[in-house]
């Protein structure tokens, strides 16, 4: 997926070129390297699936949607109504919509789970998905919906479809870095997979922050800390001159 860091990193134009990066600029006029830009994951479309792990979509469509470009980024993410979608995309940000189950909005389907079981939820999905290309997304995030639909889908509209908890119907996999990494614990979506467990690294760190703090406070009700060798000694005599002048006044 499309790097969101600004600046070339000192690489030099020819490695640029060997390793098939490409020179953009970002909104705020700074100068980029990317892997993808959103030209490229377009043409990607049926041809080969992607990867992307991304971060929360924005609060506000328009003031973080230009933020986030100034800051570098090629698109945001955005689960707020099409004419959100329509006023940022004529803006000229590319903007990713969310359809299937929107957890921020899982009121309106029942809470957590998962949607398009039915035909009448099977028709509801591909309408979003098409109000959302209408309005000029250039790609969406399909959430737990059946995997066989999200293919047929994915044929049927020009967006590049992201699939998290969908399967492999899509044009892109989806996957939070915090499920990849493991950073909480269990129980966890059935859809995500850990391919690591830091957050029993983080269990043990603090483990050892209070083992730590909890030997220091014995050592000092104790008296081995501070030991000699943690102390600065006075040269000979310097003591008992202090203590002779400072009583003389």
């Amino acid at each position: 997926m499309s790097s969101h860091a600004t600046g070339d990193g000192g690489i030099p134009p020819r490695d640029v070129e060997q390793l098939g990066l490409k020179r953009v600029m970002t909104l705020g006029g700074a100068y980029g390297l990317r892997n993808y830009t959103v030209r490229d994951l377009r043409d990607q479309k049926g041809r080969r699936v992607l990867t992307e792990t991304l971060p929360f979509s924005p609060e506000e469509a328009m003031r973080l949607g230009y933020a986030a470009m100034k800051a570098g980024f090629d698109a945001i993410m955005c689960q707020w109504a099409p004419r959100f979608i329509e006023a940022a995309a004529e803006a000229g940000i590319p903007v990713q919509g969310h359809a299937g189950l929107v957890p921020r909005r899982s009121t309106w389907t029942g809470g957590l789970r998962a949607v398009g079981k039915t035909l009448d939820e099977a028709l509801w999905v591909y309408r979003q998905i098409k109000t959302l290309e209408s309005a000029g997304a250039y790609a969406v995030e399909v959430e737990v919906i059946p995997e066989a639909l999200l293919a047929e889908i994915s044929t049927r509209t020009s967006l590049l479809t992201s699939s998290i908890g969908a399967g492999s119907g899509g044009d892109i996999q989806f996957l939070f870095a915090e499920d990849i990494l493991g950073n909480n614990p269990p129980p966890y979506p059935r859809h995500s997979n850990q391919y690591r467990e830091l957050y029993k690294l983080r269990q043990a760190m603090q483990a050892e922050r209070v083992a730590a703090f909890g030997e220091f406070i014995a050592d000092v009700r104790g008296g081995a800390f501070p030991a000699p060798q943690h102390v600065v000694k006075a040269p000979d005599g310097l003591i008992e001159q202090f203590v002779k002048s400072a009583d003389a006044g």
